[in-house]
């Protein structure tokens, strides 16, 4: 199994990035979790946009590359009603959101895991074992909660995990930079 040294290129790569990076975490998960319904409805027109564009971007493709054959116009056709479906009616869209962020967390959590061993034995590796077990603990809340308290629940959740992947952040840039 492979170590990662203080004397390593990414722990040089991680260490300039991972205190700015920390504090604009941080600030992002504060909103969140003190304007979790703002956060819930950024986040999910934000995805409603994206997916809008997303299609209309895959359309233009399709024009043209394929305008003839009517199946390629199918993924541009679900891209942009999706994208205009959680436009209209963000509050269903926070519900569907609800249950992709609790599968997002699982992955999280697993990841935070992965990482975190990869990093041993550089001080502050355990806090990525406590934000992967965070994230495992928020993917349970939501299942449990959805998809009555999805709203402000997703909005609650998505600013709490953004605060605490930049604490991480933060404790493991401040512990690279002292070079152990």
């Amino acid at each position: 199994m492979n170590h990662v040294t203080g004397r390593d290129p990414l722990v040089s790569t991680f260490r300039r990035h991972a205190i700015v990076a920390g504090i604009l975490l941080v600030i992002t998960g504060m909103i969140g979790i003190f304007l979790p319904a703002v956060m819930a409805l950024t986040v999910t027109i934000f995805i409603g946009w994206l997916l809008v564009f997303g299609g209309l971007v895959a359309g233009y493709h399709v024009y043209k590359a394929y305008a003839r054959r009517w199946l390629a116009w199918l993924k541009p056709f679900i891209l942009i009603v999706i994208g205009a479906l959680i436009l209209w009616y963000p509050l269903p869209g926070a519900a569907a959101l609800g249950l992709l962020l609790a599968v997002y967390f699982m992955i999280d959590a697993f990841a935070n895991f992965s990482m975190g061993f990869d990093l041993r034995p550089l001080r502050g590796w355990g806090w990525m074992l406590v934000n992967g077990v965070l994230s495992l603990v928020l993917s349970v809340i939501i299942l449990m909660g959805w998809p009555f308290d999805a709203v402000w629940m997703v909005g609650l959740l998505i600013g709490i995990s953004l605060f605490f992947d930049g604490v991480v952040l933060l404790v493991l840039g401040a512990s690279a930079r002292r070079g152990r």
